[in-house]
């Protein structure tokens, strides 16, 4: 009778006999023995199911205690060190949701450094010592750039144009055309907004085509606004007819009604120069008559996330007034790191060098040849078993931001000859800073437009050592 086969959950040591090893030993005077009891325990549990795997099953008492100390080292680092710090962005999105969208500008983050570690002023009048709006000095900086009578800042573009709706238009319909009705990121839909903020939409027109009678038909006793939305994720092409904002504004004024622009991504200057002419520019939305407009304080301004609220100052002050303000506020960072941004606009030129954004848009075809062709000859001279090269590419804004519009670019390509692709960004995501880049046709492409100063040489080491 053949003996019976040992289990292989039997190799798996307590968790008091791994804490005892020296390997976990060391964190004992920096880690809680809290986190790296639950540090060892989740170990435990991922080697225990490895083990349960055919590919586990084979493994000795010995390999399977160093997977679960080398499992459990990991986590400790994870629990010590911060989740949110930095990366390298080589995918060539400038504005990439799961890295934190815009950069936000070295004067901005100066601001916070040298301004906010103690008190701080934020919402006290200094002459007369009582309390002062803490949007103050945004609305001031607004009125500057975009000639707008008034304007204030809440957290995100979603909460801003929720807070409009629902400070004109509650229990009122508001006219939207339907090739207008977004979905924004998050499955977040520009109709479910609406039905929260207690307006009522009245969709008119088709997917492609709306025209000014359109408008006019639908205008009754309950209309409160009609609203325009620019499409800033998405472009309809080809038999298509849209109805100007200077017109939509003379019909709104003509009946009383509120004329409402969500601009969406919103820009302080004219992005033509980037081979972008159809993005609206919030001065311009001022000029052809809208009463209040809302746009994201990240995206094309390249700030820190927010919705900017300005038009005339009576709407505004209804939406400072409204419950719901309270609810999205934005806090001292937020308003701090604003301020610096929106200062750099006070000057074009300032604005084009300064925030990262706009500077990553402007970098020229032939530096950013150079910067590929820096990367790949580094990379060739000290890794092996890769075939490295640059390739004609395109790079995008993301985030929603001018669609179906690419950026030309020049691509480091690395195809690994022992490495899959999808292995080769995974070891690339486990680099400190992780890099993230992307795969495409069996190669890993690095896009230098993204990459920030001080990252080229990081990108360089990670894929040396990711290839190794």
């Amino acid at each position: 009778m053949a003996p019976e086969k040992e289990s292989p959950m039997r190799k798996i040591p307590s968790v008091e006999l791994v804490l005892q090893c020296d390997e976990l030993k060391r964190w004992a005077g920096e880690v809680p023995r809290r986190i790296l009891v639950e540090a060892v325990r989740v170990a435990i549990d991922e080697t225990r199911a490895l083990l349960t795997r055919a590919c586990g099953g084979t493994m000795t008492e010995e390999a399977v205690r160093a997977e679960i100390l080398s499992r459990a080292d990991a986590h400790v680092r994870c629990a010590r060190g911060p989740h949110y710090r930095r990366a390298v962005n080589a995918t060539g999105i400038i504005l990439h949701t799961g890295l934190g969208r815009a950069p936000l500008p070295r004067r901005a983050m100066q601001q916070i450094h040298d301004q906010l570690a103690g008190y701080s002023l934020i919402q006290v009048d200094t002459e007369t010592g009582k309390r002062s709006r803490r949007d103050e000095r945004i609305e001031w900086l607004l009125r500057q750039l975009t000639g707008c009578e008034a304007a204030t800042v809440v957290n995100n573009n979603a909460a801003a144009t929720m807070l409009v709706l629902a400070s004109v238009a509650r229990g009122k319909e508001v006219i939207v055309s339907r090739g207008q009705l977004v979905e924004i990121g998050g499955s977040f839909r520009l109709p479910d907004v609406m039905a929260a903020s207690g307006a009522r939409l009245v969709e008119v027109g088709t997917t492609n085509k709306t025209h000014a009678r359109d408008y006019e038909n639908a205008i009754t006793e309950n209309t409160a606004a009609i609203l325009r939305v620019h499409p800033s994720n998405y472009k309809i092409v080809g038999f298509t007819a849209e109805v100007p904002l200077g017109e939509m504004a003379d019909i709104a004024h003509g009946r009383g009604l509120v004329m409402i622009d969500d601009v969406g991504a919103g820009a302080l200057l004219d992005f033509s120069r980037f081979g972008f002419p159809d993005q609206p520019i919030l001065a311009d939305s001022i000029r052809d008559g809208a009463d209040i407009l809302m746009c994201s304080a990240d995206k094309l301004i390249g700030g820190p996330q927010g919705g900017i609220i300005l038009g005339k100052a009576a709407i505004v002050e209804k939406a400072r007034k409204n419950p719901l303000a309270r609810i999205v506020r934005v806090d001292k960072i937020t308003l701090a790191a604003l301020e610096a941004t929106l200062s750099l606009f006070l000057d074009e030129e300032t604005a084009l060098r300064e925030v990262p954004t706009l500077a990553m848009l402007s970098r020229d075809l032939s530096a950013l040849s150079q910067a590929a062709e820096r990367i790949a000859n580094a990379v060739r001279g000290r890794a092996t078993g890769a075939v490295v090269g640059t390739t004609d590419g395109a790079s995008e804004m993301g985030s929603g931001s001018l669609p179906a519009q690419p950026i030309p670019t020049r691509l480091v390509s690395v195809a690994s000859t022992k490495l899959a692709p999808d292995e080769l960004a995974a070891r690339l995501r486990k680099n400190e800073p992780p890099v993230f880049a992307r795969i495409q046709e069996d190669r890993v492409l690095c896009d230098p437009r993204t990459l920030l100063d001080g990252d080229e040489q990081v990108l360089i080491d990670a894929l040396v050592a990711a290839l190794s």
